[in-house]
């Protein structure tokens, strides 16, 4: 994905954004949440193993279908959300991870998953490193990630950011669009629905869950099926999304820009007369 975005973390945001950026933050320090690209997906391409070189400088897209990847896509989201649920049921039994001060351990833990598993299904599909050659995540790429997030919370208009922002269409839509036309017009507003989206829900799952551990034994089920029946339609939207980037099209691209204005996105005078 390529843009040109300084969206700044620090400026005034709503009770819900404030909320959703506070568990941003908290999940991204989680030591297990940061994925090391290359070594992803060498893993995760060793049944089907081809140009190892190729695969790490040009992405898998260089080397596999269409069909290949939503395989591997599928098979590394089915782990993860194992993964996922089993840490969340023990977290939920007494003696287990304490509450945080305004968000729950696992809750905070869950959405760590989330945006570890959202990197390494962009990865597949072909996104560059989202870390820096210091090998820090920028605010650019934390945006990414939110704009990841709101696709797995089912704000269509993130959807659509991801086809249009994703380097397999980035030449073809930018020479219609230009970066800081883009950038004012959708990206900043989008970003700003995700986190409100996000917040709200999070106060909402914020009481499900902590209600859950109200029921000793039953809770850690409670948590735990929770987390399965939350984790994998939302990463399985993003792997769709993704999947959608692979041959894009003119067509697809007024297609989305289609959807943005839809969802009360106004795209500039500038470029409605380009397309």
């Amino acid at each position: 994905m390529e843009n040109e975005t300084n969206y700044d973390f620090e400026q005034e945001h709503s009770g819900e954004e404030s909320k959703a950026l506070q568990a941003i933050e908290t999940a991204i320090k989680l030591p297990f949440v940061k994925v090391d690209r290359d070594e992803f997906l060498v893993k995760a391409f060793s049944k089907n193993k081809k140009d190892i070189r190729k695969l790490i400088e040009e992405g898998p897209t260089a080397l596999y279908s269409k069909k290949e990847l939503d395989k591997i896509a599928d098979r590394t989201i089915n782990s993860a959300v194992l993964k996922s649920t089993s840490i969340s049921f023990a977290s939920g039994l007494p003696g287990g991870l304490a509450m945080g001060a305004t968000i729950p351990a696992d809750m905070a833990q869950f959405y760590g998953f989330a945006l570890k598993l959202a990197q390494e299904i962009s990865y597949i599909y072909g996104h560059n490193d989202l870390f820096d050659d210091n090998n820090e995540l920028t605010e650019e790429s934390k945006n990414e990630l939110i704009i990841f997030l709101g696709v797995m919370l089912g704000v269509t208009a993130a959807g659509s950011t991801i086809r249009i922002l994703s380097k397999h269409a980035s030449k073809q839509a930018l020479t219609s669009i230009p970066k800081k036309t883009l950038t004012k017009t959708i990206y900043y507003p989008i970003l700003k629905k995700v986190l409100k989206t996000f917040g709200v829900k999070l106060t909402k799952d914020t009481f499900a869950k902590g209600f859950s551990k109200a029921i000793p034994i039953v809770g850690g089920a409670v948590s735990g099926g929770l987390n399965y029946a939350s984790l994998k339609p939302m990463a399985k939207k993003l792997k769709n999304e993704f999947s959608l980037t692979i041959n894009y099209t003119e067509k697809d691209l007024r297609k989305d820009l289609e959807i943005i204005e839809g969802q009360g996105f106004k795209i500039s005078e500038e470029v409605d007369n380009s397309l």
